[in-house]
């Protein structure tokens, strides 16, 4: 969730995309046990053969089956940590893009404050940055009577659920993990938590707590949201099926598998300082992002200190020009220009020209932004009771499903 929850989207049109997956029409068996090789590690009694043993999950509706009468809005769930400012990355990146989904899908946007505490944090710092998160979303254009937004801790079942997916996520899944091998490498074994081990089942329970249909996802994130694809399945597959029904559950898949939204080209914001390192929050110089609530001064002093290079004129997609490319890429974004129109306008500039013109963009782009914002959080009353309205729908879902999966484990229930 970088870890945004799958804070990158692609944009969509109002008809929602098909895909090849067989997840829609129910558990798809055969691929599952020779993907995971469920067959070695649960051995078959007796002579069952696969065909006998891909019976006992039954292939259901998915649920909230659509119906040519009553067509249900697919459904779509992403977040940001509220750790730092958010940037300009994040908001090109992800919170840009929710706008347009907030009129096709239903949507559920979340600050993803549970993951934000897998290193080191100042408790103080969580609390400010998880209402300045909250408010950025609205002020960005996020209409809470549109789209679900409200803080990940506020709903327990987050928590209850990643407990429960964790008994059923073996420990070699998260030890493959990139992002974990690279932090726990950077912050030595005395500083790192078990969290940070075991957050992509956090981020899994986000996603299928919700039924999902649809999780945006940048490359970088592939990874984790192959997991949780694996983890539905393999839920699905130990306790779904006939084993729920004769718990007197439904039957069926318990878990909807989802399918990733893949941003389309360009909305992966690159660094200031480095045009091959993606614009971060952990990146220890702040020079290297653009903060959508950075001042006018500050902006323009961090695009006239950007990094560049000696090449003449301006151009798109050369793999020798990386911070060229990106810094075209984030003037065509926030102006709604297409790519050949600002190639046309640009292809003769010099650097000393485009920046003031790049500068203007941004300052213009995020002046309403900035300006909503204080409005939002001088209102506190507001935050809050968007923020609580957004928990109830969320936890009206999600207690839906975490009962279930508790049901379909074997618990007795109160």
């Amino acid at each position: 969730m970088g870890r945004s929850l799958l804070s990158h989207f692609s944009m969509v049109t109002n008809s929602a995309p098909r895909f090849s997956s067989s997840t829609s029409r129910g558990l798809n068996i055969d691929g599952y046990l020779r993907k995971t090789r469920l067959i070695r590690q649960y051995p078959l009694q007796g002579s069952r053969d696969l065909r006998c043993l891909c019976s006992n999950v039954a292939v259901s509706e998915p649920v909230n089956s659509e119906t040519s009468s009553s067509p249900v809005k697919k459904r779509i769930v992403s977040g940001v940590q509220p750790t730092g400012s958010i940037h300009l990355g994040n908001y090109l990146g992800a919170i840009k893009n929710w706008i347009r989904l907030q009129d096709t899908y239903e949507t559920f946007f979340f600050i993803v404050d549970l993951h934000a505490i897998t290193l080191q944090y100042d408790a103080q710092q969580l609390l400010k940055a998880t209402r300045d998160t909250a408010a950025i979303y609205l002020s960005c254009g996020v209409d809470p009577s549109k789209a679900s937004v409200f803080v990940q801790s506020h709903v327990r079942a987050h928590v209850e659920l990643m407990w429960l997916l964790s008994s059923a996520t073996p420990i070699g899944w998260l030890n493959r993990m990139i992002q974990f091998k690279e932090k726990s490498r950077k912050a030595g074994d005395e500083n790192v938590g078990v969290a940070l081990l075991t957050y992509p089942v956090l981020m899994a329970a986000d996603i299928l707590l919700y039924q999902s249909d649809l999780v945006p996802v940048g490359e970088d994130q592939k990874q984790h949201l192959e997991l949780t694809r694996e983890l539905a399945e393999r839920v699905n597959y130990l306790y779904g099926g006939r084993k729920w029904k004769k718990l007197g559950g439904r039957g069926g898949a318990i878990f909807k598998v989802p399918e990733p939204l893949i941003p389309p080209a360009g909305a992966r914001i690159m660094s200031l300082t480095d045009g091959l390192s993606k614009m971060s929050k952990s990146a220890p110089s702040d020079q290297s992002r653009i903060n959508l609530l950075d001042s006018k001064d500050v902006i323009a002093n961090k695009i006239k200190r950007c990094k560049t290079d000696v090449f003449p004129g301006l151009e798109f997609d050369n793999a020798e020009r990386p911070e060229c490319n990106n810094l075209l890429s984030i003037y065509q974004l926030v102006t709604g220009k297409t790519k050949q129109e600002v190639a046309e306008e640009c292809r003769d500039m010099n650097w000393g020209t485009f920046k003031i013109v790049l500068t203007d963009a941004l300052v213009d782009h995020l002046h309403p932004i900035q300006v909503r914002y204080e409005e939002i959080v001088s209102d506190s009353s507001y935050l809050d009771e968007v923020l609580a309205g957004g928990a109830r729908k969320a936890a009206d879902i999600a207690d839906v499903t975490v009962n279930n999966v508790y049901q379909a484990m074997g618990f007795l229930r109160r």
